[in-house]
């Protein structure tokens, strides 16, 4: 592992050529907060994707592009005095110092739930009006439900047990089936959103996170269907001329290719 010293000279040789490139490419020179707004947003998921996948390899470089963006949006901060590197890191810095009275102050905790407690009540403090202003509006909805659950237990508001918010999604399921049977399509979609809530609730007390679940899912049906192309082409049968208990066959082998 490089030493402090080495570290810091890594990331100033990052600010440098940062400087460089808004100095002299054009591609670089022409950039704004907006036009690398999206960028940012997929480097993000290539980062989630290298974890999901434990790529420790590619999570380093993913982790190099994000940090890019960091010090770019940095850069351009500084051309207008708003703000530069410095003025971010010492945000953070102070940030992390008040909200962690238990580590830099006389505040003690029992657990990590309590700390979680704490968090929410300094943010409240600091002047924001409900505690769910802090869950962005563009988050894909899985995560937004997961992030607006877990906000709201931080201040006391949920379940003691496992068990109840299982009774909840049953409870759901049965409202859901009930909208099912009279053929109402808009509440049905409204009951189908509770089922998934309370799903994602239950994720949280069985300590699964709901979108790496379904995501590993998704991984694992891409890898299952994509062998039964495979084998399809192997025998020269094409998808479409097949019938689903043949495609079964290659459906089942594909599970224990991939166990």
């Amino acid at each position: 592992m490089n030493s402090r010293e080495q570290q810091l000279k890594a990331f100033g040789r990052l600010l440098d050529i940062m400087d460089e490139l808004r100095l002299k490419c054009p591609w670089d020179k022409k950039q704004t907060f907006q036009s690398l707004r999206h960028l940012t947003i997929e480097e993000t998921y290539e980062l989630g994707d290298a974890i999901l996948n434990n790529d420790l390899e590619e999570i380093k470089k993913e982790l190099g592009d994000v940090l890019l963006h960091i010090v770019f949006y940095a850069k351009i901060g500084s051309e207008t005095d708003s703000f530069d590197i410095a003025d971010v890191a010492n945000e953070i810095s102070e940030k992390l110092i008040y909200r962690h009275p238990h580590i830099y102050g006389d505040v003690e905790v029992k657990d990590e739930e309590e700390v979680k407690q704490n968090w929410e009540k300094l943010k409240l403090k600091e002047g924001k009006k409900s505690v769910l202003e802090g869950v962005p509006k563009s988050l894909p909805a899985m995560v937004k439900a997961n992030r607006i659950q877990d906000k709201v237990a931080g201040v006391g508001f949920d379940w003691e047990k496992p068990e109840q918010v299982w009774e909840k999604v049953q409870e759901e399921l049965a409202e859901l089936n009930e909208e099912i049977k009279k053929g109402n399509t808009d509440k049905i979609e409204s009951e189908f959103g509770d089922v998934l809530f309370s799903m994602i609730n239950y994720a949280r007390f069985i300590k699964v996170n709901p979108e790496n679940a379904l995501e590993r899912t998704n991984k694992k049906f891409i890898n299952r269907f994509q062998y039964l192309e495979q084998e399809a082409k192997k025998v020269n049968k094409s998808l479409h001329n097949m019938s689903l208990q043949e495609m079964d066959v290659f459906w089942n082998e594909s599970k224990k290719f991939y166990k």
